[in-house]
């Protein structure tokens, strides 16, 4: 039986991918790379520690990767945060997971000082159990370090107690690591396939589609 609910934020409950992958174009041009926008888009969903490294040389990372790192931080905090709009019904879907008797946590790259930002724009607040964000973590998804963290902040062993809930490959790879089952959102963009692919159980096409068919879901039926 499910109890737990682990959510993505990034991409799966506020509308925020491509407003990262802007923030991380224009870092990389202020430090003189120019890259393809879709190559960067493609990597979010990943900390800066596993994004960095995908798209740059080692050497550069080794020597510059932290100061670029912190300049794209403080640049989407800056510029890019107040851009941030929530996905529909995501709080009346939180709504409907806690009425079902089931816990929810979140589990972000994002780091621990931005959640509360985050738990604001989805109009969150007070309906999360746990989170868990980069601070928690030696390494981001895909690795599965912030959702181990999570279920030990829960106190939950047995995974199959838990459901991840996530916009990108990597959401659904850092899970089945360790042994979580995943289902999958197409509303921050990445592509049905690839979700599929890398061990989504079933598809939404955002937080409101899957409330609508929450009854029929993995959260209800295992």
């Amino acid at each position: 039986m499910v109890e737990v609910a682990i959510f993505d934020i990034d991409g799966t409950l506020v509308d925020s991918v491509d407003l990262h992958a802007r923030a991380w174009q224009e870092a990389f041009q202020h430090f003189g790379f120019d890259l393809p926008y879709a190559e960067i888009r493609y990597q979010i969903g990943k900390g800066g520690d596993q994004l960095l490294p995908a798209l740059l040389p080692e050497e550069v990372v080794e020597r510059r990767g932290k100061e670029i790192e912190n300049y794209r931080l403080e640049l989407f905090r800056r510029k890019y945060f107040p851009l941030v709009r929530p996905f529909p019904l995501v709080r009346e879907l939180f709504e409907r997971i806690r009425a079902d008797g089931k816990r929810i946590a979140l589990a972000s790259s994002a780091k621990q000082e931005d959640l509360k930002t985050y738990r604001g724009i989805a109009s969150i607040e007070g309906l999360i159990d746990a989170e868990t964000s980069s601070n928690d973590a030696e390494q981001s998804k895909p690795h599965p370090d912030i959702l181990e963290a999570t279920m030990r902040r829960l106190g939950l062993s047995d995974t199959s107690a838990a459901v991840m809930i996530g916009d990108t490959p990597y959401d659904a790879e850092a899970a089945s690591r360790i042994g979580l089952r995943s289902l999958g959102v197409l509303c921050g963009g990445f592509p049905e396939t690839d979700l599929r692919a890398a061990g989504c159980l079933a598809i939404y096409r955002d937080p409101a589609d899957l409330l609508a068919k929450y009854d029929e879901s993995l959260l209800v039926r295992s």
